[in-house]
């Protein structure tokens, strides 16, 4: 069994796996069908993911979208992160609004990101491995974004802007309220 914690936002979950730790170091099951779809919802995963980054790197906020639209599960297997979730579904009680959790390899949290949110993180250690499964494969000609540092969002990254480290691409995405590929709430996100 999972310990599955409702967000503000509904259907974005932090799941804390249990821990079985002795002398020796610890066991966790960081994935189960069976509990996953009785705790949280059914979903079938189809890719899992990784990257390495060090401190500073932010990645996001990222989407995919249409048909190519992606629920995500993620964690993080060595140093620590701040995740974020921003809720992109127009009409959404909760359209703008965001998560944020820290991820890290000692509290061995993960967070689910349903379809129809952006996501994204930057990394508060040294360095992190970052592990994430997807319900849907990726689609380069499907991909989606919006800045990282929009104002009207007020995400607190919890690191200075001038150690924020990002891509290229990931330095002109458009601000939400210009983004033209954003998901619409009355549609059903959960298949």
């Amino acid at each position: 069994m999972i310990n599955v914690i409702k967000t503000d936002i509904e259907g974005v979950v932090i799941i804390e796996p249990r821990v079985f730790g002795d002398e020796r170091g610890y066991f966790m099951e960081t994935w189960s069908q069976r509990d996953f779809d009785a705790q949280v919802r059914p979903i079938q995963f189809v890719q899992d993911n990784e990257s390495k980054s060090r401190y500073g790197v932010l990645r996001g906020l990222h989407f995919q979208k249409g048909e190519h639209s992606q629920s995500k599960l993620v964690r993080v297997i060595k140093g620590r992160v701040l995740d974020v979730a921003v809720d992109i579904r127009k009409g959404s009680p909760t359209f703008g609004k965001h998560v944020k959790v820290e991820l890290t390899a000692d509290n061995h949290r993960q967070i689910f990101i349903p379809r129809g949110f952006a996501h994204g993180f930057v990394v508060l250690s040294d360095e992190a491995l970052f592990q994430y499964k997807c319900d849907n494969l990726y689609a380069p000609e499907s991909e989606g974004a919006i800045a990282w540092n929009d104002p009207t969002l007020g995400i607190d990254w919890q690191i200075p802007a001038s150690d924020v480290i990002l891509s290229e691409k990931d330095k002109h995405h458009p601000l939400l309220a210009d983004c033209k590929d954003l998901f619409d709430y009355n549609q059903d996100y959960y298949k």
